[in-house]
């Protein structure tokens, strides 16, 4: 998030405002297609491993000021670890910035030519790290 004054608070009351006229699913759901669209707006390099791909998606979070992504890849699948989330504080807060991070990394990981099919879902938000799984 910007550093400037009310530019969370705007977006705070933006995301409790959809959560109450939608329901946390509906909301959640938009957001990770808001998240799709901005991966599409800011795309990647074609990276050629994941070391690579770590670091792209690094120096894009560092322009948004969104931390930073530690990637480990498993025989089967992909860890994503997001460390260092915006400041925002509330659980819906930390829900909202899960789902729309669920969606950029979704978009850049098609991006890059995995599959629509394989889904990126979040597995753990310890209030510091989200950790997605892409299986």
């Amino acid at each position: 998030m910007s550093e400037q004054p009310g530019w969370f608070d705007l977006v705070s009351v933006m995301i409790d405002g959809m959560i109450a006229n939608a329901g946390e699913q509906e909301a959640g759901d938009f957001l990770r297609e808001m998240g799709v669209t901005l991966a599409a707006r800011y795309p990647l390099p074609e990276a050629r491993t994941v070391q690579d791909l770590e670091r792209e998606i690094n120096l894009l979070l560092a322009r948004f000021g969104w931390g930073f992504a530690q990637l480990q890849p498993q025989s089967n699948a992909l860890l994503l670890q997001h460390h260092a989330l915006p400041a925002g504080g509330t659980e819906q807060w930390r829900n909202a910035m899960a789902a729309v991070l669920a969606g950029l990394y979704a978009g850049w990981l098609q991006a890059q030519g995995g599959s629509a099919a394989v889904p990126l879902m979040l597995e753990l938000n310890d209030g510091s790290t989200l950790h997605f799984r892409y299986q």
